[in-house]
């Protein structure tokens, strides 16, 4: 793969990681404090979810500048933006606001009803 290729690469996620996180780092740091927040998703063992330990990290690749992210920090944005699209098709019907489907997307950053 040529130098290019993997710039634009890079700069498509980053930009559709800004497209599908559609909550600041403030709302979502408040989200997480909630039960509502720690009640959803899959847990590898260690008592947080999945989902949860995302959201954090979220927060913090919100507040960095586009410069300052590394690989890694891109390989997560890749990442959420493939949940976040893979759980939007998933939408339960009637009203989603207190519902599991919805929480769980909050932890990653995606607010349906935003």
């Amino acid at each position: 793969m040529s130098a290019g290729k993997t710039d634009t690469d890079r700069a498509d996620t980053v930009e559709e990681f800004g497209e599908a996180v559609n909550m600041t780092p403030g709302a979502l740091k408040e989200w997480l404090d909630t039960d509502d927040s720690k009640s959803v998703g899959q847990s590898d063992g260690g008592g947080e979810s999945v989902g949860h330990a995302s959201g954090r990290r979220i927060v913090r690749l919100l507040e960095k500048k586009k410069a300052d992210l590394t690989d890694a920090d891109v390989a997560h944005m890749r990442k959420v933006v493939g949940y976040v699209h893979r759980h939007l098709k998933q939408r339960p019907s009637g009203d989603v606001t207190d519902t599991p489907w919805r929480y769980s997307l909050m932890n990653w950053g995606h607010d349906p009803k935003a």
